[in-house]
């Protein structure tokens, strides 16, 4: 399969990359899709939520007044959950929320989006990504020859210079990453994919097999 490749002027280039039909043409697997992105998601969370119990407030452990004749309801301690200052009764717990998916799941659910994009025409292959300095003016002139200023764009290239990174880093909508460390969240969560063609060597590389 191949694509077209334009420059950072917004020129179309008379050479065409070559997207491997294994990774960019296979029918998306939503199932995939949505189990790598509820795995990806939960491993986000911290887990770090805590509450006492009533084991762990402070406070006496002796019983606040006689069992009968004062004609209040019976109590047993000062901690209870029902009081104020009193231990919680089912609160939160530090705790993991990781969601475990199998490599291979990971992998389609990664070509589905790919191919998905590509089907859907968000998917743009730029010849190289080198910028000469780290102004955030050269790289919003990129996005404006491009006609990708508007847009919510993920950026896929096989290493990341300081330069790229330093230029992109105060632009809204815009996430630099690279191509074999891109999550299936990651591709999904942009209206276009620009790729470098290093990149989509990388991704054809990681993905083929």
């Amino acid at each position: 399969m191949k694509l077209e490749v334009y420059n950072q002027s917004g020129e179309k280039l008379s050479e065409k990359v070559t997207l491997e039909d294994t990774v960019f043409g296979i029918t998306p697997n939503k199932d995939c899709v949505y189990f790598a992105v509820k795995s990806e998601m939960a491993a986000l969370r911290q887990g770090t939520s805590s509450s006492k119990t009533r084991g762990e407030v402070s406070g006496t452990g002796k019983k606040p007044y006689r069992q009968k004749g004062t004609g209040r309801s019976r109590s047993g301690s000062l901690r209870s959950p029902s009081r104020v200052h009193g231990g919680a009764a089912f609160g939160p717990k530090p705790r993991k929320y990781q969601v475990k998916v199998n490599k291979k799941v990971r992998r389609l659910a990664r070509k589905s989006v790919l191919s998905q994009k590509l089907a859907d025409s968000s998917l743009r292959v730029i010849d190289n990504l080198a910028l000469e300095s780290s102004k955030t003016k050269t790289f919003l002139t990129i996005l404006n020859n491009l006609k990708l200023d508007n847009q919510k764009v993920t950026i896929l290239t096989a290493d990341v210079s300081d330069n790229l990174w330093l230029s992109s880093r105060n632009v809204k909508n815009i996430a630099v990453l690279r191509a074999e460390s891109a999550s299936t969240y990651d591709l999904l969560d942009c209206q276009t994919l620009l790729i470098d063609k290093a990149g989509i060597e990388a991704l054809n590389k990681q993905l083929a097999n």
